[in-house]
């Protein structure tokens, strides 16, 4: 028995020992495998994870991906829309209104306000010192305007209230003040006067005159002198005479004082030494003739005058000053 038992014995001695050698010989097997996938493995390429990966590493990855694609549609917004997005992400978080985050329109100027502070009725080289942006605005709207005749408001002319300002372009061409009654709201455009008012007004805090001419039809006109009359502008006409045509001119009123001068003696000396011969009387009335004569014939004078010496040098009108003589009676 004893010998059974260690045979036994020694049996299961040598069982364990061949499951050890099992067990070597797979393991070996594994390290083997694990060389090869090392060497055949790329630099580039991510080893195989074996374990599931942990919950805050996906936390993390799924966060990064969000902010990619967040930052993609906030690149493709633009500024305005980005804004309306962080007000309404605002709102939504923390509460509120929209109309706490509107901007308030009550300092906002347009350029005709900016044009109703800064416009001046004449502007001087006092004016223009220490110019700035919305000076300069007025300044290039003044310029433009047409400072020949005045469009006048009579709507308060009872109390002796008036309003002038300049005309634009689209008047001038419509004729507007000038063929045209002045007065705002009038059409008339028969028995148009020409008015010059003394026009005194407050401008910036500070009193000022200026001088300006209107034309208004009788109704209009009656307006404007409803307190008292103001200088009606009439036409002078001037009569330009050239030099050649004053110099026979001047002959002829020598000649006629002459014969006047002559005349008178002969008078004279017929009251105080009674008749005179014939002969006198002859050749007095000779020499009368010849200077009637030489009245009416300045042509003959005139054309020996030119071969006494050179002739008389005539100035020349520019084209501006022609254009003013031609208008001048229109812009009265």
């Amino acid at each position: 028995m004893e010998n059974l038992v260690k045979i036994h014995g020694a049996g299961g001695y040598d069982s364990d020992f061949s499951d050890d050698d099992g067990e070597g010989d797979s393991s070996e097997k594994a390290r083997e495998r694990k060389r090869e996938t090392e060497i055949l493995q790329k630099p580039f390429e991510k080893g195989q994870h074996s374990k599931v990966a942990h919950r805050s590493l996906h936390s993390c990855e799924v966060d990064r991906e969000e902010a990619r694609n967040r930052r993609a549609h906030l690149i493709s917004m633009n500024a305005f829309e980005r804004h309306k997005k962080f007000v309404g992400d605002y709102i939504l978080y923390y509460g509120g209104q929209m109309a706490d985050f509107r901007r308030s329109a009550a300092k906002d100027k347009t350029d005709l306000d900016v044009l109703r502070e800064n416009h001046r009725f004449l502007w001087r080289d006092e004016d223009e010192d220490d110019m700035t942006w919305e000076k300069e605005i007025a300044k290039k709207y003044y310029d433009k305007l047409f400072k020949e005749y005045c469009i006048a408001d009579l709507s308060r002319y009872k109390e002796n209230k008036f309003g002038f300002r300049w005309r634009t372009e689209n008047e001038v061409v419509s004729g507007k003040g000038q063929f045209q009654c002045g007065n705002k709201h009038c059409g008339k455009e028969e028995g148009l006067k020409s008015w010059e008012v003394n026009f005194a007004y407050v401008e910036h805090g500070e009193k000022r005159n200026a001088l300006v001419k209107l034309r208004l039809c009788p109704e209009c006109s009656f307006k404007l002198n409803y307190h008292h009359k103001r200088k009606e502008v009439k036409v002078k006409r001037k009569r330009k005479i050239s030099e050649e045509n004053e110099e026979p001119t001047k002959k002829k009123k020598k000649k006629r004082r002459k014969s006047s001068s002559s005349s008178k003696k002969h008078r004279h000396k017929k009251q105080k030494g009674g008749s005179t011969s014939s002969s006198s009387s002859e050749s007095e009335a000779q020499n009368s003739d010849k200077d009637s004569e030489a009245g009416n014939e300045p042509d003959s004078q005139s054309e020996a005058d030119h071969w006494r010496g050179p002739a008389p040098a005539v100035e020349e009108k520019s084209r501006e000053e022609e254009f003013d003589d031609y208008f001048e009676d229109m812009f009265l």
